[in-house]
């Protein structure tokens, strides 16, 4: 129980007892943790093509080259790169891939992405996770899909595997 203190005029007090009816949660994500070598055939295509988008990134402000891949239902493979303007209204890569699959390829599911970046003429040290808009936009491809989009964040050594974009935006938008 919590107590509350009313004054009243005068200086008169009164204690009054209310039931206390916080609740706290905590929320998790399972991260599985995998180098290179450990990877499927696949997988190491997705991861191969993410960096290679790398390459194709327009970044002449923020220096910071996003790649991003896309398995498709369908067998077909996209990669997306950022790309940037003076007016700071560009798009980063993980929508360039998934709108381009929206675009091209319309109904047909995401099975997998990856995403990655390249800054300092080098790969990042640590696994490069999308940002919230990016967050927000592949969970409203993945809730019109069958199944999860099975998601690879790639660092130089270090490769993260989540079950779902859900796990990493647990408390999103969904009336949608």
């Amino acid at each position: 129980m919590s107590k509350k203190i009313i004054t009243f005029a005068h200086n008169q007090s009164c204690f009054l007892t209310f039931p206390t009816t916080m609740t706290e949660k905590n929320i998790t994500t399972k991260i599985q943790v995998f180098s290179y070598s450990e990877l499927s055939e696949e997988n190491k295509k997705l991861v191969d093509l993410a960096r290679e988008a790398t390459q194709a990134a327009y970044a002449p402000y923020s220096h910071f080259h996003v790649g991003s891949a896309l398995l498709l239902d369908n067998g077909v493979w996209i990669k997306g790169a950022n790309q940037e303007n003076a007016a700071f209204a560009g798009i980063c890569g993980e929508r360039s891939a998934i709108y381009n699959a929206g675009a091209n390829y319309p109904g047909v599911a995401i099975k997998k992405l990856a995403v990655t970046a390249f800054t300092n003429n080098e790969f990042v040290e640590e696994p490069c996770a999308p940002c919230g808009v990016c967050r927000q936009a592949i969970l409203e491809f993945e809730k019109n899909a069958p199944h999860p989009i099975e998601i690879f964040l790639i660092g130089r050594e270090k490769i993260y595997r989540l079950a779902s974009i859900a796990s990493m935006l647990p408390l999103s938008f969904k009336e949608f």
